[in-house]
């Protein structure tokens, strides 16, 4: 390897590992500060490992407000939100791909400018329709109005153009219809975005804070953000008991981890390859 080369190379890991560092340290910074008194959190200089960790803030935290109903029910809201969004985002994603229609593209460039409106612009008229439709304070409510998802059929169209031709006119002249070719065909050979997709989605509705808080107003149906910002207000003290709050922090957000964990593979491997399985 020569000099040039050698410096190319440490140089691009030095930045890929002090990048990696920036975005660790604040989860990092946040278990540390769960396990301090409340005194060390405040103490400058800031004190990096406290002189007695308080494990016992999880379990405090945890008796304080009832997360593990506030989780269960952003994990099963979020669930049925991602597979009801991989269903229409794979049906029309498959139309998009293989349909020939007029105004194709003229249909699909005004989904994709969709994406592109705020989203709060939308809330009021989703906000109408929901109460139109007495949804309001439900979980269905927030099913529906999360049902369809355009990154997602976007994501799902880019993999579906990497599927070789040949292949789905050899399963057409099997007799295959086109609900087969898409979950026995197109699913398999482009499950990398499906999971990716399906991961995205899932975070996104799991840490979805602003939407769920103007429809749900019942304390037992709050998701785990609604619950986090009323265990900050009236257990946290509106932030003079950070170690609870942070500990509170630290176990919401483990469900993500876990999911992350597991499935950091296909994730890496749908975004950078589009999907299509080799």
């Amino acid at each position: 390897m020569t000099i040039h080369r050698l410096f190319s190379v440490t140089t691009k890991y030095i930045l890929l590992t002090g990048l990696s560092i920036m975005m660790f340290f604040p989860f990092l910074w946040m278990v540390i500060s769960s396990i301090k008194t409340k005194e060390e959190i405040w103490q400058f200089p800031p004190v990096w490992w406290p002189g007695d960790p308080q494990w016992g803030n999880f379990s405090e935290a945890w008796n304080m407000a009832p997360f593990g109903q506030y989780i269960v029910n952003s994990v099963g809201t979020a669930l049925v939100i991602v597979v009801i969004q991989l269903i229409n985002s794979a049906m029309i994603a498959y139309a998009f791909t293989q349909f020939r229609f007029i105004g194709r593209n003229i249909m699909f460039g005004l989904i994709l400018a969709s994406y592109m409106l705020p989203v709060a612009a939308t809330y009021v008229p989703s906000y109408v329709i929901l109460a139109d439709l007495k949804l309001l304070d439900s979980y269905e409510g927030i099913i529906l109005s999360n049902a369809v998802s355009v990154f997602g059929i976007f994501l799902l169209r880019q993999g579906f153009l990497q599927v070789p031709k040949d292949v789905v006119d050899a399963a057409k002249i099997d007799g295959a219809n086109h609900w087969r070719i898409l979950w026995r065909i197109f699913l398999p050979l482009t499950l990398p975005s499906f999971i990716a997709f399906g991961l995205i989605s899932f975070v996104q509705n799991y840490n979805n804070y602003l939407w769920p808080t103007l429809i749900i107003k019942s304390e037992d149906k709050m998701l785990i953000t609604q619950g986090i910002q009323q265990f900050f207000i009236q257990e946290g003290g509106y932030g003079m008991q950070w170690p609870l709050i942070m500990a509170a922090s630290t176990f919401v957000i483990l469900p993500l981890l876990v999911l992350f964990l597991f499935a950091q593979k296909w994730f890496v491997s749908g975004i950078s390859d589009q999907g299509v399985k080799g």
